[in-house]
Order: structure tokens, then C-alpha cells, then sequence
């Protein structure tokens, strides 16, 4: 049995939890049962609860040694912690029970003591990154697979989508939307499961706004527009795989590194953080050719291949 242990929540967001869905749906095709770990939030127990998901809520922040109850109860061969912080206590407690651990872009003290550290979206060569052995780089990024569907050049300007996370703990979706709105430059918005604005957001879009809440499929979503404005974790990257290109707004300090990136690739243009918007840029005209061929040569689909491949090794 794996144990993937994730955070999410309004304040934390939903990517760590949509990334480990894709992970699990991939280590399921090899032969391998997961029980996924979760602090006790409601959308996030939804969501595991819809897709069928074996789960159980167990408190991530408490100064409590919780991890050997579960490790003997469910017989845990491997310990996966997707979580942006692993403290050091935490990781101390997992590797006391002789379990390999492993951390995805951890910037905590405990993935020092990961056997594994999965590090595809710290894409700052100047930040260290700690762990036993390190993966690093675009190659080893987990992406929706449904993206091999739906991933097409783009040739031509077009509808815009905005999606800025499942939790958007900042609310930039309504200060893009107004500035957009302001531009007179229509698009459709999609909000996730965590999303609180909607009242301002509500009254911040005029009437040829289309606003979704919580889609099916965003990979699908994508293939209906020309460029998408997001925030800067594992969206844009999954953006640009599709063969859209991306305007990134930074949500958190540590996103801007991502969207920095694919703008130096021509995949994108970075927005710059939240609270500091290049207004002007949402509403620019954009070569949607040349960013969309960027971005497919870019971001690589298959990097969960080689994740699980990894973490089957341990």
C-alpha cells in the first residue's frame, strides 16, 4: 500500500491534490493501491469521496505521532508527501518506521531526510533543493494524461479562458476579470471547488462573461480557447502541454519562478504577482502562433511515466 499524504485547502489550494489524483490513476495502472492522507477539508473529502478514493483525514498540523497507526493498520510500503512543507518532525516519524519517503517541490526542512525528492516544478536553478536523491526539471512533471487528447496547435487569436486555481486564496480572479472587463475583452471563467469570491466576482463581470464553477474537465476546457490566463503552479504547465499558451499571474511568491520560465520559453508572459498586475498585459494583443508552438516544444507529456517508474524502484 502507498500512502499519498497532500494538503488542500482554500489557504494551501487544490493543485497538490489534483496532482496526486493523476499520480494515483497512474500508479492504479501499475498495480498499486493507494490510501491518500488529507487534512480534514471538506472539498477536498468530496472530491476523493466522487472519484471513488480511498481516504481518511488525519491532522497534518498536530504535534502528534499519528503516521505509525496508519502505517501498521494499513500496511504502508511507501510514504508520498505532496504537501509544499514537510516539516521535520513529520518526515523524522516516516522514516522511523523504515519506509522510504519521497516529496514533491518540497520547500520544507523535512525533505532533507526524503529518499526521493520529486522537484519538477522548482525551476529556479539558484534554490536549493534537498532529498537523497533529486528529480529535477520539466521531465518529471505529473500532468493529466487526458492532455494527449485535446493538445493542438494554436494559429490564431481567440476566446480567452481565466482560471486562477480550485481554492484562488487571493481572489485574483476578480482583479483580472475587472480588467478585462474594463478592456472590454470578454472571457470565460472557470473557478474550483475551494473558490469564496463569487459574489464579487458576480459583480465584477458584465453580462458576455460565461462563468463556470468547477468543470468536468479543464484539459477539455482548454481545448475551447486560444489563451488562458492562470495562476503560476501545475495549470499553466498543463496549459502549455495542450498547446495553449498562458498569461501567468503569480498567487504566491514561489509561483513566479514557473511563470518566469515559460516566459523565457515563449510559451507565456508572466503578469507578474497578484497584488503587483501588469493590468496592460492581460488585455494585450499576444502572437498565439508562435507561443502555442513554444509551448508544445516545451512541456513534455509523459514525465508521470517516469515518476512512477521511480517511485516503483523504491
Amino acid at each position: 500500500m502507498l500512502a499519498l499524504c497532500i494538503e488542500a485547502s482554500h489557504a494551501r489550494g487544490m493543485g497538490h491534490l489534483y496532482r496526486s489524483l493523476v499520480l494515483a490513476q497512474a500508479l492504479a495502472a501499475a498495480g498499486q493501491d493507494c490510501l491518500f492522507l488529507v487534512n480534514d477539508d471538506p472539498a477536498a473529502c468530496r472530491i476523493l469521496s466522487q472519484k471513488g478514493h480511498r481516504f481518511e483525514s488525519v491532522p497534518l498540523h498536530a504535534n502528534e505521532a499519528w503516521e505509525a497507526r496508519i502505517a501498521a493498520s494499513q500496511q504502508i510500503d511507501l510514504w508520498i508527501n505532496d504537501r509544499h512543507v514537510t516539516d521535520a518532525a513529520h518526515a523524522a516519524r516516516v522514516k522511523a518506521l523504515g519506509i522510504p519517503l519521497v516529496t514533491f517541490d518540497d520547500r520544507g526542512p523535512g525533505s532533507a531526510d526524503a529518499d526521493l525528492h520529486i522537484a519538477a516544478m522548482i525551476v529556479d536553478p539558484q534554490e536549493p533543493v534537498a532529498g537523497r536523491r533529486i528529480l529535477r526539471g520539466f521531465d518529471y512533471l505529473v500532468l493529466n494524461p487526458e492532455i494527449s487528447r485535446f493538445r493542438r496547435l494554436r494559429t490564431r487569436p481567440g476566446s480567452t479562458l481565466v482560471t486562477l486555481g480550485g481554492a484562488d486564496t487571493y481572489g485574483a480572479t476578480v482583479k483580472v476579470v475587472k480588467a478585462l472587463a474594463a478592456a472590454g475583452r470578454p472571457a470565460t471563467v472557470v473557478v474550483g471547488p475551494a473558490f469564496r469570491y463569487h459574489e464579487e466576482l458576480a459583480n465584477a463581470a458584465t453580462p458576455d462573461f460565461v462563468i463556470k464553477n468547477t468543470v468536468p474537465s479543464l484539459i477539455e476546457e482548454f481545448s475551447h480557447h486560444a489563451l488562458a490566463i492562470t495562476g503560476g503552479g501545475v495549470t499553466p504547465l498543463e496549459a502549455c502541454a495542450s498547446g495553449l499558451p498562458c498569461i501567468v499571474v503569480a498567487n504566491e511568491d514561489f509561483e513566479g519562478p514557473i511563470g518566469r520560465a515559460l516566459d523565457r520559453l515563449g510559451a507565456a508572459r508572466f503578469a507578474g504577482h497578484h497584488t503587483a498586475l501588469d493590468i496592460d498585459l492581460l488585455s494585450s494583443a499576444l502572437p498565439i502562433g508562435d507561443m502555442s508552438r513554444n509551448c508544445l516544444a516545451a512541456v513534455p507529456l509523459h514525465g508521470v511515466d517516469r515518476v512512477v517508474d521511480a517511485l516503483l524502484a523504491l
